[in-house]
């Protein structure tokens, strides 16, 4: 989802954000700087059932959901919350 909560890159420019790196990435991708707060959607819009989180950004619907109603702030505290998310998931997917 995009910042107004659409899925997808619309109304979106192409490429990476002023975010920095992707929440699947190595990094803590938590942004910086005094711009606005990018989203971390990358257009793989697909809930993982076991734990609620989107595959592509790892949020849940109800961060989804305020993204465009949260301040910088409340965005940054999502941000700080994806690395854990990303670590939990991938041990989730190489349990048998």
């Amino acid at each position: 989802m995009n910042d107004d909560g659409e899925c997808g890159a619309a109304g979106r420019a192409p490429g990476r954000s002023q975010a920095g790196p992707h929440p699947r990435g190595g990094s803590t991708g938590v942004p910086v700087g005094r711009g606005a707060v990018a989203s971390p959607c990358i257009s793989v819009c697909r809930m993982h059932a076991a734990s609620g989180w989107c595959e592509g950004c790892l949020r849940t619907l109800a961060e989804i959901a305020a993204w465009s109603t949260l301040d910088d702030a409340g965005k940054r505290s999502v941000w700080k919350l994806l690395p854990t998310r990303r670590a939990a998931l991938a041990l989730q997917t190489k349990a048998p």
